[in-house]
């Protein structure tokens, strides 16, 4: 197969977010060969700023120690994915992370890498929850 589909997974932290990697993988990339996708996952880093909101006085103080913590949860993720991929032998994924907001990380990486799936974890609320 020569151009393959680009299927972008939004991937954060949390284990809802591993757990769909994990099904992706074993839905779309089981056999690894026989997919039709080449997979993109993109994980949206937040500025120290919209981590810690508005501060006030010292607030400057913390935003170098803010941003080493992002990128360290980031390298994180990434590992964590190249782990469970390596696991699952797939091997042509392409790792990206993102600063922004998530959700206009997302929405400029479909049009970006041209995608034709964009895949999310969930969060884990049930229907009370988001309601509230």
């Amino acid at each position: 197969m020569a151009d393959k589909q680009v299927m972008i997974m939004a991937l954060d932290e949390s284990d809802h977010s591993f757990y769909a990697l994990d099904w992706i993988l074993t839905q779309f990339f089981s056999p690894p060969s026989d997919s039709a996708f080449k997979l993109i996952i993109i994980h949206a880093k937040t500025s120290p700023v919209s981590a810690i909101g508005l501060g006030g006085p010292g607030s400057t103080d913390v935003l170098h120690l803010v941003e080493a913590d992002l990128t360290k949860t980031a390298e994180k993720v990434i590992s964590r994915a190249k782990d469970l991929c390596t696991s699952r032998s797939v091997t042509d994924v392409q790792y990206e992370v993102i600063k922004g907001d998530a959700r206009n990380v997302m929405c400029e990486a479909v049009e970006k890498f041209h995608a034709s799936v964009l895949t999310l974890g969930s969060h884990g609320y049930g229907a009370f929850k988001r309601y509230i």
